[in-house]
């Protein structure tokens, strides 16, 4: 399976990319902010994308708007990481068009919960 991480934080990105190499996946592909994920998912064939919200150029709620408006992208799942917990913040990010929500921190147990059920949205 294929990702592509979304997040400002190359720290972040890498965090992330170890936990899904603890659950067995090894491709992946990072894009530092929205603006960098849509243009990556223009050359790249992806499984899945896992995106942080607060960005600099473009955050994740635009990404994802983004993401759902191209006919070639519009059915990625899509894992939204973030800090932001607030129950307002999660029906945003919902109404966007994430197929599920992880707020950090998280274990290698919940992201993997969380892809499974993006997966079967």
């Amino acid at each position: 399976m294929r990702f592509l991480i979304v997040d400002d934080s190359s720290t972040m990105r890498r965090i992330i990319i170890n936990t899904l190499n603890k659950l067995g996946y090894t491709e992946f592909h990072e894009a530092g902010n929205g603006r960098e994920g849509v243009d990556k998912l223009a050359i790249t064939a992806v499984d899945m994308v896992i995106t942080d919200w607060n960005m600099p150029e473009m955050s994740g709620i635009d990404f994802i708007k983004a993401v759902r408006a191209n006919d070639a992208t519009k059915a990625l799942p899509v894992l939204m990481v973030t800090t932001n917990a607030a129950e307002d913040d999660i029906k945003e990010a919902l109404r966007a068009g994430v197929n599920n929500y992880v707020v950090k921190p998280f274990t290698p147990d919940t992201i993997k919960e969380k892809i499974q059920a993006a997966l079967k949205a």
